[in-house]
């Protein structure tokens, strides 16, 4: 095996593959099956035990660097009995102890990154199983061959992740050893879906030991199955999401509550605005107060953004748009986000440069900088969604009227020309045309309609195409009759096109939330800005008779200027946390980007319009 290694991984397998045979790795080797790493477990191993010993001797030589620099010293008893000069044998009893655990802990390190790998295998085949099993069955109405479809579902890994990975798996299993029954036997035993994938492989290799016909019905039967699943499974995420929302208002509220009690606070605690000394340099008590709070909503915001990604369902994003190459990026600037961010991102620099030269603060700089950035790239992101929501209504008709034409015995190709022609498709009409030229080309005609529709999948460009126009040239390049595959065809657009709906108005709601959490923040911070830092200002000024009739008040308590600035940057941070999450909920990063600087320019625009900055 070293042969087929590189040099350095030669060297490491020669050093350190004995370490696979220790019963210690057992665990690991079992996550490393449902890993699905490409290189095997001796040579992960041996890279993993390389790096550990990298890790002691980092660890080592730098504790010992810091005990030598400190001038730290080791207990006399200990000095006595060492040979080492003092300074010396300090620095190992330091140096040692963390290399070893700095050497054990890059161990233990990699049993939880292949855990993690599982896991995150798992996640996505549960996601992507059901719809592979849908094609499936679409595709048992032609070939029932195990290899046949497998590999159909294999050669589409865009379309379903970690399933195909799993199928392909399969395939490669039966090339080396001759039987497809064994290869469903060994990922059945080695795959992280235990519950879910490893079933119905050896369900299929029973069926298919049956016949045909019992494959067929599985399929069909399994596949409903899977789908009631998950519904289920999405209707447990929803519930989930409901909890997100409930503590991000709460988690994002209470920050700016806080840093409220904590001024109010300081006039009758001086111990707040003792000093404390930090790597930054000394700050007040209520300083941490303010800029924690400041930090911890913005870790709040991401994370609910985070959570509200990941949990959409696979397939319904709508970040999947790539970025063009050369100087494509300024041509589709204006239709692609991924292409609008390069762009933008020098204009949004310079203004940054001008604002700074104009005298704004550096805080506000970097804020105004960020919506020049932000809310450009979110209405591209804005425009080419609702552009991609045009062409799936549209995916709808052009597919009912093509199946209606092969209901009635036509070609393909030219039922597909007939509804270019015929039919008003709107901005899915040039993707059409494009499709039925393609088509029209004389050349062999399986390979000519399989061409034709990746490409017309590629410039139609979103999920639902994807997950759906595929699915028809897998059946028909598979030999499934037409009229099922176009059937099944119609019932799977109008089942992702009714989720996609029914999904987008659900997250509507927590955009609600996003922006009416920010609003609120506004509200009463502006609030207390008008109402009752004056009064806490007058209160402080009178401090010298509060102080003499035994009232305990800190002059230097409050400064308006300095408080209400403080009050406007976790202002900023909520409006930050509130458009990441409202901009994920509703389509992903670039609505993220475009709610965010929105609500950034709101706040800056309230406080400059009450006097405040």
């Amino acid at each position: 095996m070293t042969a087929t290694l590189g040099v350095l991984d030669s060297a490491l397998y020669a050093l350190f593959a004995r370490q696979a045979d220790r019963s210690r790795h057992d665990a690991d080797r079992k996550r490393y099956r449902a890993s699905h790493l490409d290189v095997s477990f001796d040579v992960f191993l041996a890279r993993v035990y390389a790096a550990s010993w990298l890790g002691f001797v980092a660890a080592a030589t730098l504790s010992t660097g810091a005990v030598l620099l400190i001038g730290v010293r080791a207990p006399a008893s200990v000095v006595g009995v060492s040979p080492l000069p003092p300074t010396a044998t300090t620095a190992l009893l330091t140096g040692v102890p963390l290399g070893l655990l700095a050497k054990h802990a890059t161990v233990r390190a990699s049993g939880r990154y292949l855990g993690w790998r599982a896991r995150s295998r798992r996640s996505d085949i549960q996601s992507t199983l059901p719809g592979a099993v849908r094609y499936l069955s679409v595709l048992a109405s032609g070939t029932t061959d195990e290899r046949e479809l497998l590999g159909r579902v294999a050669a589409r890994p865009e379309a379903y992740g970690e399933t195909a990975v799993a199928f392909r798996d399969v395939l490669n299993t039966a090339e080396l050893t001759g039987s497809v029954d064994r290869g469903l036997r060994v990922v059945a035993r080695d795959t992280p879906s235990r519950e879910l994938l490893a079933p119905f492989l050896l369900k299929l290799r029973e069926h298919a030991a049956q016949g045909p016909d019992a494959v067929a019905q599985y399929l069909e039967l399994e596949s409903r199955m899977l789908a009631n699943r998950r519904d289920r499974t999405r209707e447990q995420a929803a519930g989930f999401l409901e909890l997100v929302a409930e503590l991000f208002i709460v988690l994002l509220v209470l920050p700016a509550l806080l840093v409220i009690v904590a001024t109010v606070l300081s006039v009758l605690a001086p111990g707040l605005g003792r000093t404390i000394a930090t790597p930054l340099g000394p700050v007040t008590v209520r300083e941490l107060l303010v800029f924690g709070s400041g930090g911890f909503v913005l870790v709040v915001g991401a994370l609910a953004a985070w959570l509200v990604e990941s949990m959409r369902p696979r397939g319904f994003a709508w970040n999947g748009h790539e970025r063009s190459q050369g100087l494509d990026v300024l041509r589709n600037a204006a239709r692609n986000p991924a292409d609008a961010a390069i762009v933008l991102a020098l204009p949004a620099i310079a203004a940054g440069g001008l604002l700074w030269d104009a005298g704004l603060r550096p805080s506000n700089v970097a804020l105004l900088a960020y919506v020049v950035f932000a809310v450009p790239v979110g209405l591209v992101g804005v425009r080419r969604a609702r552009l991609d929501d045009a062409k799936d209504r549209e995916i709808q008709d052009f597919v009912h009227a093509v199946s209606g034409h092969v209901s009635l015995g036509r070609p393909f190709g030219d039922a597909v020309e007939r509804v270019a022609r015929d039919v008003d498709l709107g901005p899915l009409a040039p993707d059409v045309e494009n499709l039925a030229f393609n088509l029209g080309v004389t050349t062999r005609e399986d390979d000519v309609r399989a061409s034709a529709l990746r490409s017309f999948v590629d410039r139609v460009d979103t999920p639902l195409a994807a997950q759906t126009v595929g699915l028809v040239s897998g059946a028909l390049d598979a030999g499934s009759d037409a009229d099922a595959a176009f059937e099944a065809l119609q019932a799977e657009v109008g089942r992702l096109y009714h989720e996609k709906r029914a999904l987008r108005s659900r997250l509507l709601v927590y955009v609600a939330v996003g922006w009416t959490t920010a609003v609120l923040v506004v509200g009463i911070t502006i609030a207390v800005n008008v109402a009752v830092l004056d009064s806490l200002a007058q209160l402080s000024a009178v401090s010298n008779t509060a102080s003499a009739s035994g009232l305990s008040i800190n002059p230097g308590a409050v400064d308006l200027e300095r408080d209400r600035y403080r009050f406007y940057l976790v202002t900023q941070a909520t409006m930050l946390a509130c458009g990441w999450f409202a901009g994920a909920a509703s389509r992903g990063r670039y609505d993220a980007l475009l709610h965010s600087g929105l609500l950034v320019a709101f706040a800056y625009a309230v406080f400059a319009g009450v006097g405040m900055l």
